[in-house]
């Protein structure tokens, strides 16, 4: 009997297994050659934790795939391909979409050394993409750079479908194995201290928590990260709307820009990534910033000599651009009803999402 039971077992995690393994990469096959799936009734996937084994005897639901939509940073997403069924839009790739994307030097572009075995780099290393043919767990990148001492941003455009179990952009350090969930499904970055990652369901992960931080953001998205090494602040923003502030204290240490996925034949874009020392040039042009919010860049209404004006724009036009706003609906991100081990809360800041120190009395829950 002890036998027939350790035998049930096995068979049961194997079945479950590839049922994990293959789930991701089966999607995209499914919708297509389902004609009769009503888009209507699609429901996005919530799969943001590791599975469960199931209980003996029971049948254990295969993870939804179905694509996030509506969440472009522009309308390519929604403007389905001739031949594609309107109900299954969501499963198309958007044609060569560039919008937001600008010819402009790079700091850093995608590390094709350093990243799992199941990612390919392309378009000058600034596009990788996860798992070419089918996914069989998790896959992971890092930036060619060390961000070290300074102002770091960059943003990430979601160029492929956004599904499956996760897909995550955030920073690490040196120490994270990128392939050591090759063969698992899983939030990578936040599972451990060295991590944070913000995932396209909207949850903020760290040291193996996680808390509703945002939105959720699909194919077409561009999410933008702000690394205040200065003041020791984690920031991100969404389709160049400031999210919210993810973590502070971040002082003295060293991180990469990182991403990571599960779902088949995705990919990401790194469209911009700018550093600059924290200077007084930075710094009187991030008050500039707050001062005038109203304004999509504040060079436009500067009087500024023509020379300092191209100038600032080629060293600091990112700091000048970006939206210190406060996120859409007032106070911020949403904390969890009990914030989780290592969370703190504070007050609320009229000046948004700024580097500054007064923005640790913002009302938002972060990691410190």
């Amino acid at each position: 009997m002890s036998r027939q039971s350790r035998d049930t077992g096995a068979t049961w995690r194997h079945v479950w297994s590839g049922m994990r393994r293959d789930a991701d990469a089966r999607a995209l096959v499914l919708a297509s050659e389902n004609g009769d799936w009503d888009y209507e009734r699609l429901q996005y996937s919530d799969s943001d934790s590791e599975a469960e084994l199931p209980a003996a005897g029971g049948v254990a639901p295969v993870p939804s795939a179905v694509p996030v939509t509506g969440e472009s940073y522009c309308g390519c997403d929604s403007q389905a391909e001739s031949g594609f069924s309107p109900r299954l839009r969501g499963f198309h790739r958007a044609k060569d979409c560039r919008c937001g994307e600008e010819e402009q030097e790079l700091d850093w572009v995608w590390d094709g050394g350093s990243g799992s075995t199941a990612t390919r780099l392309s378009c000058g290393d600034r596009q990788v993409n996860f798992h070419s043919e089918y996914s069989c767990g998790t896959a992971a990148v890092r930036g060619s750079k060390e961000l070290a001492d300074g102002q770091h941003f960059w943003e990430v455009k979601m160029t492929s479908p956004v599904y499956g179990t996760d897909m995550m952009v955030g920073i690490g350090t040196s120490d994270i194995n990128l392939d050591k969930y090759r063969h698992s499904f899983c939030s990578l970055l936040g599972k451990d201290c060295e991590s944070w990652g913000l995932s396209y369901t909207g949850l903020l992960h760290h040291q193996g928590d996680k808390m509703s931080f945002s939105s959720r953001f699909g194919q077409g998205s561009i999410i933008g990260v702000h690394l205040d090494t200065w003041h020791g602040m984690l920031t991100f923003f969404k389709n160049r709307k400031c999210i919210g502030v993810a973590a502070t204290q971040l002082h003295n240490k060293r991180f990469y820009p990182m991403a990571c996925s599960t779902a088949a034949k995705s990919s990401m874009k790194v469209i911009r990534s700018c550093s600059a020392p924290t200077s007084l040039q930075y710094l009187c042009c991030a008050r500039l910033r707050r001062l005038l919010p109203g304004c999509s860049d504040t060079l436009d209404v500067l009087p500024l000599p023509p020379g300092l004006r191209q100038l600032l724009h080629n060293k600091l036009g990112w700091v000048l651009s970006l939206d210190g706003g406060a996120p859409p609906g007032g106070a911020g991100p949403r904390g969890p009803p009990a914030a989780p081990t290592g969370l703190s809360s504070s007050e609320s800041d009229s000046e948004g999402c700024a580097s500054d120190r007064e923005a640790g009395r913002r009302k938002r829950f972060r990691w410190t």
